[in-house]
């Protein structure tokens, strides 16, 4: 598995498209066979990150916006959710092959090697 994180709009989908995967094989479904998912950080607001890591770590590629820079939140709750997205980054970014963080549009490989499909 490929962990590909960064802020958002930063340019993970098309740094995913660059490794040959299309976007008829991404998606944003849980249930979804798709060999990417696309929005982890809704994935675990939506459904919370218990159970998440045995899907995940089962996909080809999976993205992430960051969403522990910045100001911490005041709310119990968000501060919570950023919390339980990164402590699943870390853990998928353990089992992970490689791990890519993107910057406006500039991959740069943190962990492992990555070649196209």
């Amino acid at each position: 598995m490929v962990l590909v994180i960064g802020g958002k709009g930063a340019g993970k989908r098309e740094y995913v498209r660059s490794l040959g995967y299309t976007d008829d094989e991404m998606s944003c479904d849980i249930s979804s066979a798709k060999p990417v998912f696309c929005s982890l950080e809704e994935a675990v607001r939506e459904h919370g990150a218990e159970g998440l890591f045995d899907v995940m770590k089962n996909k080809e590629v999976v993205i992430c916006c960051e969403v522990g820079c910045g100001i911490v939140p005041l709310d119990k709750k968000e501060r919570e959710y950023r919390d339980s997205v990164g402590g699943l980054c870390v853990r998928l970014a353990r089992e992970a092959e490689a791990v890519v963080r993107v910057i406006a549009g500039i991959p740069q490989v943190i962990k492992g090697n990555i070649s196209c499909r």
